[in-house]
């Protein structure tokens, strides 16, 4: 069965720019505005520090009710008390994650193939990020990943897909027949001057083309 979420518009945050009040108050813009999960992604955080920062964002994000979701680091879920992980290829397995978490927590895989695709599903992910649909600042190592190749992992697993790499408010179209069900954005939120009309803006586009 599948869980409660909403993959319509994810925000991965990036707070390399920013102070913690100011990325704060930018995310809860960004929630007030049609943000529907946000992905807690600090590569330059300790666990801790992680932690501490996860505790925070928390309490903004069950206000809203929207889940929370923590890149990588399961020991930080566990402690935030976290909707669920994100697990990229290099991570933790998923099936090792899914016996530390149990079955209630949601746990995302980064999928660029069919095969990985199938894989994941049987070690238990819940929801697919595929891409990068198009170039990205976001990572060094952009492997692109073709909207029928997004289709196609769809056709043969039926897990619930967010699009993810490069896109912002004038792309979005492109996904549009295509079977992702929302789009996942870092800078078009994060690095916006206004984060509030920025993902109100790549909310609409997101409902307009891919509902």
């Amino acid at each position: 069965m599948r869980k409660d979420f909403d993959l319509s518009l994810y925000l991965v945050t990036d707070r390399s720019k920013i102070g913690d009040e100011v990325f704060l108050k930018r995310i809860e813009s960004a929630l007030l505005n049609g943000v529907t999960i946000v992905q807690l992604r600090e590569k330059n955080l300790d666990t801790n520090s992680l932690i501490e920062l996860g505790k925070k964002l928390k309490k903004i994000t069950d206000y809203y009710n929207v889940p929370l979701i923590i890149d990588d680091n399961v020991e930080a879920v566990l402690a935030i008390d976290a909707h669920g992980v994100h697990l990229g290829s290099e991570d933790m397995s998923i099936s090792k994650a899914r016996e530390i978490l149990g079955d209630g927590k949601i746990i995302g895989a980064t999928v660029k193939t069919v095969e990985s695709g199938l894989k994941a599903k049987a070690a238990g992910a819940d929801y697919f990020g595929v891409g990068a649909i198009f170039p990205t600042e976001t990572k060094v190592k952009t492997v692109l990943t073709s909207i029928s190749t997004l289709n196609k992992i769809f056709e043969v697993t039926e897990i619930p897909i967010v699009a993810i790499g490069g896109l912002d408010v004038s792309n979005i179209e492109s996904l549009k027949g295509s079977s992702a069900e929302g789009v996942a954005v870092v800078r078009a939120i994060m690095d916006s001057e206004n984060p509030a009309v920025s993902a109100s803006e790549i909310r609409e586009k997101v409902d307009f083309y891919l509902k």
